[in-house]
Formats: C-alpha cells, structure tokens, sequence
C-alpha cells in the first residue's frame, strides 16, 4: 500500500473519554477522518463510573477549544465557566453532546485486542513504516473485527488498571481472596447500598493524592451522622508539609481546600494517619482484615479496605508495536523526565506535545492519562493540548505541532512529594509554592470532591 492510499485511511482514535473525543475534533477541524472506538456502551465510560465525584477544575479549564467549536453550530453552549462539574455532569452536559455531534466517527463496544503494522510483526523492518496499522477490534457481540489506519492515538486512560495494595507493586498476599472487602474507587456514599457498606465501620485507606483524600473526607462527612464510623490513612511515606497539598496556595482552590479537608479528617479523630507503612499482606481475622506490613506491623483489623494507590497503564495489545518507553513510569521516553514524581511536585514541566510523545513505531501515540503511564499527575487541558499538536503534525503542519503553549495552574507545594516512599524524605520537603507555574497536577483520573470550586 503506497503512501498516499494510506493517508486516505482514517486516524484510529482508542477511547471515547475527555481526550480521546477532543483528539477527534482536532482531526476533523484539520480535514483528518477520525474513527472513534470505544470499548463501553457510551462517551465517557469511565467517568461514568466516578460520576458522584466533583473535580477541582472548572468548567473552564475541562473542555476542548476544538471541541466547543465543534458543538457551537448544534446550539450547545459551555456551563458556568466557573463552576467545578461532577463527573457526572462532565459526562452528560459535555462528551455525549460531543459523541453525538461526531456521530458515526464513534464506534461504542468495540474493544480493541490488539494493534500491528500490516504484515508485520514487531520484529520486521522491510517496508514498516510504508504499512499501515491494522487495528483488531472485539464486538459487544463477541464478533471481530480487523480495520486497517493511517495512525492510532491510544487514548483509553489507566482506570482499568488499578494497581494492587502491594508496596512492591504487586499484589499484596491474600488481596485477591480478600477481594469482596476491598474496593479501588471512591465510595459514592449517597448510594445507600454503599453507605450501609461503610456506615459504622472501620475502613483503611490506602494512598496519598486527591482520591485518597477524597476518601477520608467522605468517611469523615459519614462518621459525623454514623457513629462508630472510622478510617484508618495508610501512607507509604511519613507526613510531612507536603502531604495535605498546597491549602490555600494552591490556584485552583477546590484542589487546596481538599487537601485541607483531608487533613481536618486527622485532627478531628474521624482517621488515624499511619506512616511508612509498606503493606505485604492482607490476611483474615474472623469477619474483618488485617494489614500486615512489610516491617513485621500488624494495624488493627478493619472491615473494609479501599485502595487508592494510582493506576497503570494497559500495554498488552500494543505489544507488537515499537514503544519507547521510560523503564520506570512506563511513560513515552522524551516525556517521562518532566513528569517524574519522584523529582517533581510542581516545578517547571516543559510543555510538550508531538515530539515529546512520538515513538520508534512512527504514527502511534499514547496521549492524556495513558501518556503519564504510572505518574499520577495529569489534568485535562495537558490531554488537550497533547491531541491539537498531534493532530496538526498529522495535518503536516509541524509549525503548529511545535508551537505547544500551555500554563497550568499552581499546586501551592514543592520539594518532589509526588511519589516519595521515604519518610525522611516527604519530612524534608517544603511546603512552600514554585515562583513558576507548574503543569505537574494531580489529575482528572484522581477527581476531588465536592469542596468550593
């Protein structure tokens, strides 16, 4: 298949989420057909899943210039710019207007399997870059499917992929038995089934951004009306200036007012806070759990367990591709530096686009939560910043690709507490704000609750 037959092709778009619908209306304003496949029944899928969950950006800051281009001719027009929307709100008010508009551009319950170049398997160069991607597609129906593209933007997020309880980054021992007492979301209290689930029970949660403080801060709300009602925080690291956020430094004031909420969780006695605590094993004490670390602590047992330790992402059907990944994020080579949460809270991360996110296998992309693989720092105007450049590169207009501009909002804390494990080191970290604007945040894929917006 010769070069210009292949640009006839369209541009295979993985994932009808916030990105992955915005990549699509960047092709299509460049004149590029784009072919939206979505494994669940409907736009926005995942978001779905936390729509109970308020984010800490607005309006503003979470919808697609494309996109709003795209939905101004159908009457729609943006909410309150102002106003923090649910996910739920998200979902409704702004991706299922936005798959409809692109209307047969998506495809719902098309689960892609597996992605290759034409004829030939990781390992052959002859003629490689001259094939086209063949895209393999699973029906909700069960029958298969196999499309052939120009370039693939793999915009299906990490929210399937949890990771476990483990410190090591596995399972811990007995998760999987335990697994009926342990969850990997954030409660939706309102829902009185799972209200009765937590309600009057102890309940440990496990990790250190905005879900987990989002957690502690529901339990806190439900211990208020539920006596007996308690959590347990479990940190990997110690407490330190850091640990609660920017507070009222922060410049999106929903993200700091969570942090500070968290915190009012701990010195209000509705949560204890246990530091440096890498956990091994769950094993079972009669109806309840135990956490055992990997020091020998034993905590006391506790009904419920609700990890929130970040996500990963899926890689298993791109395994035929030339990926250049970093060994430790998973994140695409060029990119990881910047968002390394091991060095990087809020410092300066280098606004990129298509140079900083392309691979050995030319044409492919992994963009908005996936581009992050294991940083768990992302918002949603980095997504769409990330989709317009591919797209114009797409369009053959590098001029544009390289001009990637983008200031984020300030987190209000320092000193590289993204991911730190040692206690000493989340105690030396400042509590102080950068003097540059960071685009290092934590994500939509880690949403806030329901704090002033």
């Amino acid at each position: 298949m010769n070069a210009s037959t292949t640009d006839q092709l369209p541009v295979v778009v993985i994932g009808a989420g916030p990105v992955g619908l915005a990549a699509a209306a960047h092709l299509v304003e460049r004149g590029i057909e784009p072919l939206v496949l979505e494994a669940g029944p409907s736009a926005g899928t995942a978001v779905r899943e936390w729509a109970h969950v308020r984010l800490f950006s607005p309006w503003a800051e979470v919808t697609a210039p494309a996109a709003e281009k795209l939905l101004a001719p159908t009457g729609w027009v943006r909410p309150d710019g102002s106003v923090c929307p649910t996910g739920g709100d998200w979902a409704e008010q702004y991706l299922k207007p936005l798959a409809d508009v692109l209307g047969d551009k998506v495809r719902f319950g098309a689960r892609v399997t597996g992605v290759s170049r034409l004829g030939r398997d990781r390992v052959a160069d002859a003629d490689r870059e001259q094939q086209p991607f063949t895209v393999h597609i699973l029906g909700a129906d069960g029958t298969e499917e196999r499309i052939t593209a120009r370039a693939v933007i793999d915009a299906s997020g990490t929210w399937s992929t949890p990771s476990p309880i483990g410190g090591d980054g596995l399972p811990a021992l007995g998760e999987r038995t335990a697994a009926d007492r342990i969850s990997y979301r954030v409660p939706d209290l309102k829902d009185p089934a799972v209200r009765a689930r937590y309600e009057g029970k102890r309940t440990a949660v496990i990790g250190s951004g905005a879900s987990a403080f989002t957690a502690l801060s529901y339990l806190a709300d439900l211990a208020k009306d539920a006596p007996g009602t308690h959590a347990t925080w479990i940190l990997r690291r110690g407490i330190g200036g850091s640990t609660f956020g920017g507070g009222e430094a922060d410049e999106l004031p929903a993200r700091g007012a969570l942090g500070l909420r968290a915190k009012a969780a701990v010195d209000e006695g509705y949560a204890d806070a246990v530091t440096g605590f890498r956990t091994t094993a769950v094993e079972k004490s009669d109806e309840q759990l135990v956490l055992v670390a990997e020091d020998g602590r034993r905590l006391d047992p506790v009904d419920e367990v609700i990890v929130l330790t970040g996500f990963r992402p899926e890689l298993s059907f791109l395994a035929e591709l030339r990926l250049g990944l970093d060994e430790r994020l998973q994140a695409p080579t060029a990119l990881a530096p910047l968002i390394d949460p091991n060095v990087h809270s809020c410092g300066t991360v280098y606004p990129h686009g298509v140079n900083e996110l392309s691979h050995p296998e030319q044409g492919v992309y992994l963009v908005g939560m996936k581009s992050y693989g294991r940083a768990p720092t992302f918002l949603a105007m980095t997504g769409y910043e990330q989709v317009r450049s591919i797209a114009a590169s797409l369009a053959g207009d590098q001029e544009a690709a390289e001009r990637v501009e983008l200031t984020l909002p300030e987190t209000g804390v320092c000193g590289g507490a993204g991911l730190f494990d040692e206690p000493e080191n989340a105690e030396q970290s400042g509590g102080g704000c950068c003097a540059t604007p960071s685009t290092l945040q934590i994500g939509i894929g880690a949403p806030a609750t329901t704090g002033g917006c």
